[in-house]
């Protein structure tokens, strides 16, 4: 005996099972253009398909699977009775939650020529979904990697991705999946969700990487303005131990724009940097902020700090007035360090011009940091009051030693609107 006619009652049934499983599949439209109009299910096939069908409309879950089985056990079936029955398992299996059942019943239903390849990525993605709804986490993730390559980005199962490895504590893939996101979406001039950003950064931090937390920071001070998050990242920055010593003297500067120095000791710890540095100009400068905010000058070591800001005025007076003959040595000589200290000397006495193009002779000599050197080309432009040629110079810095992170915060600093 041949069915034809349960044939279609079964497709419109399946249609209103799977659209009730957790993915709402809609198998009518899948599959019904898939059938030849020879294809025919048996009566050995057929029966105990309609017994599982009625089984499943009473929820009687353990019932209809075992019609299942019973008509997958009969010998001799034709292609198109074993798709109709991995259909049936599908809906049975996903109907009762049995996910490692539907999985399975879907991979034949996918590896099957009947199924268009737009219902191959529906039920890739029902596979993935079900698994993470599951919470089989690890099964979860090779299937949504497999339904990503073959469907191409898609923002829900990008996230129930990185979901998937952090909920395993697999920081470094989920990470590295919000990264790429990330990324794609800074190249395409768009601005990342705050609350994927914060998930960046949490990755990062359980990840104990330093210099990845600091830089999801960044961002997220960088779109999302925010003093939590300038606080945060001050206080990631000044507690990273492999920022190198030119990074802390710049950072220390950032905490002082940022009005976030409030030690007196820090103020003094610039101006000393500064002088070893051989550009007391710069102590100057910093110890002036340090005394109109109100930091220096009024405790206990009111006395030391005089005496600091006096020195650093004799030295930069000393410096401004050999700056000539510093600057003809400084070109000549073959390091690149000479021309970058004394070109930043001049832009602080005043001569920002002729010390820019000092410095850019120096940046063309190969320093041993060039990203560092970059930045604080950034810095003397910035210090010389051209702050749109600052912003242009932070956005080339790179590295990853934490000098393009400080970059964006200073382009940042110099480019945000003023406070209402």
């Amino acid at each position: 005996m041949i069915l034809r006619l349960f044939r279609n009652r079964h497709a419109v049934f399946l249609t209103g099972v799977l659209l009730s499983a957790p993915v709402g599949i809609s198998v009518a439209a899948c599959f019904s253009g898939a059938a030849q109009a020879e294809d025919m299910l048996s009566a050995n096939v057929g029966k105990p398909l309609q017994a599982a069908q009625s089984a499943l409309a009473a929820k009687n879950y353990a019932k209809a699977m075992q019609d299942v089985d019973a008509a997958d056990a009969v010998s001799g079936k034709t292609d198109y009775e074993t798709y109709t029955i991995a259909q049936m398992r599908a809906a049975v299996a996903a109907q009762s939650g049995d996910t490692a059942a539907a999985i399975k019943a879907y991979d034949v239903l996918i590896a099957s020529s009947r199924t268009p390849a737009s219902a191959k990525q529906q039920m890739m993605m029902a596979e993935a979904t079900m698994a993470y709804q599951a919470k089989d986490y690890a099964r979860a993730v090779p299937l949504i990697e497999k339904y990503l390559k073959a469907a191409g980005p898609n923002p829900q199962m990008q996230t129930i991705l990185v979901q998937s490895y952090y909920l395993q504590k697999d920081y470094k893939n989920a990470a590295r999946v919000l990264q790429d996101q990330v990324n794609a979406e800074i190249k395409a001039k768009k601005v990342p969700p705050e609350n994927q950003l914060q998930f960046l950064t949490t990755c990062y931090h359980a990840m104990k990487d330093d210099a990845g937390e600091t830089h999801g920071y960044v961002l997220l001070a960088k779109y999302y303005s925010k003093p939590d998050y300038w606080a945060a990242l001050i206080h990631v920055l000044a507690t990273n131990a492999k920022l190198p010593e030119a990074l802390q003297f710049n950072l220390l500067r950032l905490r002082e724009a940022t009005g976030t120095l409030k030690d007196p000791s820090d103020y003094m710890d610039i101006a000393e940097r500064a002088m070893q540095r051989n550009m007391p100009q710069l102590a100057v400068k910093v110890m002036d902020s340090g005394y109109a905010r109100g930091v220096l000058g009024k405790d206990a070591g009111a006395p030391r700090e005089a005496k600091l800001k006096a020195m650093a005025v004799s030295r930069a007076a000393d410096v401004k007035a050999g700056l000539t003959a510093a600057a003809r040595s400084a070109a000549s000589a073959p390091n690149a360090g000479p021309a970058l200290t004394t070109g930043y000397n001049m832009v602080l006495a005043g001569q920002v011009q002729e010390g820019l193009a000092l410095m850019k002779q120096g940046l063309a000599k190969h320093p041993r940091f060039p990203d560092i050197a970059l930045l604080d080309y950034g810095m003397a432009e910035m210090d010389g009051g051209l702050p749109k040629d600052a912003a242009a110079t932070f956005e080339q810095v790179q590295g990853e030693d934490g000098a393009r992170d400080l970059a964006q915060l200073w382009e940042l600093l110099i480019t945000r609107p003023p406070a209402k």
